[in-house]
């Protein structure tokens, strides 16, 4: 299959103000620029063949490593990272570090970052019995050192660092990926004084994860259009057969035709109705009629970046050409608080704040918000700080991390609206698209939906 898109350009700027750096190769991938205009069920991009796949996220993952993890390790005052898992039981963090041929970590898998200072390059070292694709140096020798965590403290006692982060959190599953057992087996292994240097990874594996390089911005539109453009299947007469569809039916539709495609759901993917005269969202098994309004929740992984969209579909009765006026009304008032939500991002700010200052504006211009958004990339619901829960319109604990620049969000909120031709009922208008925030302003991946997508009944 031939692919669509270009070679990525040799370099491409970090972030506004540093140096230039290198970026890797992604030729063959789909390249697209990011847009906050979407097209309406556009084209499906061509999926790569697994070995061209591989080789993108190989070539992405050493950029990471070389570019992510120094900065990161000196800016959070860390000379050393040690990081654990099992086969079939990988943390997060590792997870992301094995290299597209490593499904899974290999019994138990050490990997250590050191830092010596001076400009050095960062150390990457793996204490296990297999190797990792060449990109950690083999750190152990079970011949002469028959105990792996004891070599382990050879290796931290040789460099002698000031801290040793490991990731333990009550609050971020991102960076509670030690294990009671292997902690107890590390701190047994060290010697008495290391163990009071060792200090929370929390903060570096939340950096490591949500944090995007050059190569993957490159790549994400691709990822998204592809997402936009199955959205755009589902909610056509190419799916839907208004009398004699039901929302499931919708539902597992995805899901087949992600099988095809050699794609994965994060998730299950929703699909829900709105009915004049209903006060409920109805799914399953009910059945979609001409003047139904239809909500989608969907996701995929692909390369590495995960999508998280919410579209909304009108079914037209007989005679109709557009939507009745207070529905698009209902998902232009959702856009403007994307717009003002989206204002509100700067460095520093916490999720909270941005939380609020949104809700404060949304609510001065007469808007019902609910706002719930959230980091995207590695994961569909990423690292970093939240921004509202559906269930929660206060500021909270997992609200309270920094934004960052170079991160990528999924922009997800509702607002509720009175929509006159259905009699005054009180409609949900959900919308969900994903952005990235270089440091000065947030801006849509692969653009957002501004109108509702007609489906004909007849």
């Amino acid at each position: 299959m031939r692919m669509i898109g270009y070679a990525l350009a040799a370099t491409a700027l970090w972030s506004a103000g540093s140096p230039v750096r290198a970026a890797c190769d992604v030729a063959g991938s789909v390249i697209l620029p990011l847009t906050d205009t979407q097209q309406h069920a556009p084209a499906i991009p061509a999926i790569m063949p697994a070995r061209e796949q591989a080789q993108v996220i190989n070539c992405i993952l050493i950029e990471r490593l070389e570019t992510i993890i120094p900065q990161i390790m000196r800016e959070e005052g860390v000379d050393l990272w040690l990081l654990m898992a099992r086969e079939y039981f990988e943390e997060p963090v590792v997870a992301s570090m094995l290299n597209a041929e490593n499904m899974h970590a290999r019994r138990r898998t050490i990997l250590i970052f050191h830092d010596p200072g001076n400009g050095q390059p960062v150390e990457r070292l793996t204490v296990s019995r297999y190797g990792l694709g060449g990109l950690f140096a083999p750190a152990w020798n079970p011949d002469e050192q028959p105990d792996q965590w004891a070599a382990v403290a050879d290796i931290i006692a040789a460099r002698d660092p000031a801290k040793i982060a490991v990731n333990i959190s009550d609050l971020s599953a991102f960076g509670d990926g030690m294990t009671v057992s292997q902690y107890n087996l590390m701190r047994a292994a060290l010697p008495v004084e290391y163990a009071a240097r060792i200090v929370s990874g929390e903060r570096l594996a939340t950096r490591w994860l949500e944090t995007r390089t050059p190569s993957e911005m490159a790549i994400y539109p691709g990822v998204v259009r592809l997402a936009h453009g199955i959205i755009g299947e589902a909610f056509s007469r190419k799916v839907i057969t208004p009398g004699l569809t039901t929302a499931a039916d919708v539902q597992w539709w995805y899901r087949d035709r992600l099988r095809g495609l050699g794609l994965i759901p994060w998730f299950h993917p929703s699909v829900a109705i709105q009915r004049q005269g209903s006060q409920t969202m109805l799914d399953g098994d009910t059945v979609i009629e001409p003047g139904d309004l239809l909500w989608t929740d969907f996701g995929i992984t692909y390369l590495r970046l995960s999508t998280d969209t919410q579209h909304l579909a009108y079914v037209l009765k007989p005679g109709e050409s557009e939507a009745p006026e207070g529905l698009s009304k209902g998902l232009a008032n959702s856009n403007r608080v994307q717009d003002i939500l989206r204002s509100h991002f700067k460095v520093g700010r916490s999720g909270n704040e941005v939380l609020a200052l949104t809700r404060r504006d949304a609510l001065a211009a007469k808007l019902e918000p609910s706002i719930y958004s959230h980091p995207i990339g590695t994961h569909g619901h990423g690292a970093g700080p939240s921004i509202g829960f559906w269930d929660n319109q206060n500021p909270e604990p997992r609200g309270e991390g920094a934004i960052y620049p170079n991160t990528a969000w999924s922009i997800e909120l509702t607002t509720f609206s009175a929509v006159p031709e259905w009699g005054g009922q009180r409609v949900d208008f959900r919308t969900e698209e994903d952005a990235f925030f270089d440091g000065m302003s947030v801006r849509f991946i692969d653009g957002r939906q501004t109108t509702i997508t007609l489906i004909p009944s007849d």
